[in-house]
């Protein structure tokens, strides 16, 4: 049975109550033809982005935030990813998705993860962006917004203009209660999906074998009212090609 949540009730003094978020996973299991050539020999979680790989941006925002266990996956170099992740002294323990055999795209790697995963909810999280944290720490802000009766899936979603990087042409509008929809064919959207993301269990239910993407289980949410979305009031970076590094660096060492 998949244990529901709704933490923005108040207890009888008044107190706001936070979601507690057991687990979480990295997903890091691309091959990362953008950022090719730095790929030709490393994982791109292993590329170096303002003096540490890029996966240690996202761990360490995991472990300010207290998350107990991390899941990471696991493909393209994968002895170099994992001899990494061994080195690690972390306060949270790490456990490995495999998928040498077969690359599972974010769907179906959220899937054969979810065995190794914990809690209601949980974080996912790409290890191909950097974001800082605005006036609060940025997941739990997230776990501050996340009410199981509602969601399936909340989002951290940042403006277009706002999104360092990124050249689309966004990917939701958001209602005044959050909810998320679809960026229409041919047109733009306001929002973009920062790779950060707190599910429950129930998005994976029913899901399809094999390979897939997120956006499978997103439709589905949104098609029952389930995808809700959270401003990111940080900063954020796409650090998606090579040459998106020394503008994120820069940023960086100016903020």
């Amino acid at each position: 049975m998949v244990r529901r949540q709704c933490p923005r009730f108040q207890t009888g003094g008044g107190v706001e109550v936070t979601a507690k978020i057991e687990s979480a996973m990295v997903m890091a299991a691309g091959i990362g033809k953008r950022m090719r050539p730095l790929t030709a020999t490393r994982p791109k979680p292993l590329v170096r982005v303002a003096g540490k790989a890029l996966i240690d941006h996202s761990l360490d925002r995991i472990a300010a935030a207290g998350i107990g266990h991390v899941v990471v996956n696991v493909h393209y170099l994968a002895d170099a990813l994992e001899a990494h992740l061994a080195a690690q002294k972390r306060p949270f323990s790490i456990a490995i998705s495999d998928e040498r055999a077969e690359l599972l795209e974010t769907g179906g790697g959220m899937v054969k993860a979810l065995p190794q995963l914990s809690g209601d909810p949980i974080l996912i999280v790409n290890s191909d962006n950097i974001w800082t944290d605005g006036p609060e720490d940025s997941i739990r802000h997230l776990a501050r917004h996340w009410d199981g009766d509602r969601m399936d899936a909340l989002l951290l979603v940042i403006r277009q203009a706002s999104a360092s990087g990124h050249g689309g042409r966004g990917d939701f509008h958001m209602d005044p209660a959050g909810r998320l929809s679809r960026r229409k064919p041919g047109h733009v959207a306001p929002f973009v999906y920062t790779g950060i993301q707190l599910v429950s269990p129930r998005l994976l239910e029913g899901a399809p074998d094999g390979p897939f993407s997120t956006n499978i289980l997103w439709d589905r949410a949104i098609a029952a009212g389930r995808l809700f979305g959270l401003s990111h009031m940080g900063q954020w970076f796409d650090v998606g090609t090579p040459a998106s590094i020394a503008p994120t660096e820069a940023a960086l060492t100016d903020g």
